[in-house]
Protein backbone atom coordinates (compact mmCIF):
# COMPACT_ATOMS: atom_id res chain seq x y z
CA UNK A 1 0.00 0.00 0.00
CA UNK A 2 1.47 3.66 -0.81
CA UNK A 3 0.16 6.11 0.72
CA UNK A 4 1.47 10.09 0.05
CA UNK A 5 3.54 11.57 2.13
CA UNK A 6 2.08 15.12 0.98
CA UNK A 7 0.97 17.47 3.32
CA UNK A 8 -1.18 19.33 0.74
CA UNK A 9 -2.46 17.26 -1.96
CA UNK A 10 -2.02 17.68 -5.78
CA UNK A 11 -5.12 19.61 -7.87
CA UNK A 12 -6.14 17.77 -10.81
CA UNK A 13 -4.21 19.28 -13.91
CA UNK A 14 -6.07 21.01 -16.16
CA UNK A 15 -6.89 20.01 -20.02
CA UNK A 16 -4.01 20.97 -22.27
CA UNK A 17 -4.07 21.01 -25.75
CA UNK A 18 -0.51 20.52 -27.19
CA UNK A 19 -0.89 22.42 -30.46
CA UNK A 20 1.16 21.87 -33.39
CA UNK A 21 1.24 25.31 -34.91
CA UNK A 22 4.08 27.90 -34.28
CA UNK A 23 3.91 30.21 -31.25
CA UNK A 24 1.76 33.32 -32.85
CA UNK A 25 -0.63 30.34 -34.49
CA UNK A 26 -0.42 28.69 -31.57
CA UNK A 27 -2.03 31.57 -29.42
CA UNK A 28 -4.48 32.56 -32.06
CA UNK A 29 -5.53 28.97 -32.53
CA UNK A 30 -6.91 28.96 -28.49
CA UNK A 31 -7.60 32.82 -28.03
CA UNK A 32 -4.07 35.08 -26.09
CA UNK A 33 -5.94 35.32 -23.62
CA UNK A 34 -6.89 31.46 -23.06
CA UNK A 35 -3.46 31.17 -23.39
CA UNK A 36 -2.39 33.44 -21.24
CA UNK A 37 -4.31 33.01 -18.55
CA UNK A 38 -5.28 29.43 -18.48
CA UNK A 39 -2.46 27.56 -19.93
CA UNK A 40 -4.97 26.12 -23.03
CA UNK A 41 -1.40 24.60 -25.02
CA UNK A 42 2.85 24.89 -24.22
CA UNK A 43 2.40 28.68 -25.50
CA UNK A 44 0.68 29.73 -22.23
CA UNK A 45 4.61 31.22 -20.67
CA UNK A 46 5.20 32.98 -23.92
CA UNK A 47 1.58 34.38 -24.30
CA UNK A 48 1.90 35.29 -20.51
CA UNK A 49 4.97 37.74 -20.99
CA UNK A 50 3.32 39.24 -24.11
CA UNK A 51 0.78 40.32 -21.86
CA UNK A 52 2.99 41.43 -19.18
CA UNK A 53 4.69 43.61 -21.67
CA UNK A 54 1.08 45.13 -23.04
CA UNK A 55 0.08 45.94 -19.28
CA UNK A 56 3.72 47.34 -18.80
CA UNK A 57 3.36 49.45 -21.65
CA UNK A 58 -0.09 50.77 -20.92
CA UNK A 59 0.55 51.39 -17.54
CA UNK A 60 3.63 53.63 -18.26
CA UNK A 61 1.76 55.50 -21.21
CA UNK A 62 -0.75 56.04 -18.48
CA UNK A 63 1.71 57.03 -16.21
CA UNK A 64 3.65 59.44 -18.91
CA UNK A 65 0.17 61.39 -19.95
CA UNK A 66 -0.34 61.46 -16.40
CA UNK A 67 2.84 63.85 -15.87
CA UNK A 68 2.44 65.69 -19.15
CA UNK A 69 -1.30 67.06 -18.03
Amino acid sequence: MSVSSEKIPRRELPEFNESQESLVGGVIEDGFLRVALDDANQYGPHAMIILLFAVATFTAMALLLATLF
